[in-house]
């Protein structure tokens, strides 16, 4: 089953998510720099948020339909949060970011 199929066929996928995915790390933050601490809570939280796709994928549920729920989510909790006008701002240059390879993962083959 596939959830997103815009043209009749299953999304190229990039990297693998969970257990094999190693997370990029930023070896020049220095202690107690703010910004080392807002790397490290976004660290704490993309594991969080793999370690639940990596459960899902355990029991079944295709990555396709996690992804779309994952998309869902984030979209609908910014709007809620920002509103839609600023949200949709955001979204407008994502194309380029996905192409420049900011959301490609280094995966690693175990």
């Amino acid at each position: 089953m596939v959830c997103l199929d815009d043209d009749g066929r299953a999304p190229e996928r990039g990297a693998t998510i969970g257990g094999s995915m190693t997370l990029p790390a930023d070896k020049s933050a220095a202690i107690g720099d703010p910004a080392a601490t807002d790397r490290e809570s976004q660290h704490a939280a993309l594991r969080h948020i793999l370690d639940a796709w990596e459960e899902a994928v355990y029991e079944g549920i295709d990555p396709d339909c996690i992804a779309t729920a994952a998309i869902f989510a984030a979209l609908s909790d910014m709007i809620a949060t920002y509103g839609e006008e600023p949200v949709a701002k955001m979204t407008e240059g994502l194309a380029a970011r996905i192409r420049h390879g900011e959301f490609t993962v280094i995966s690693t083959r175990q």
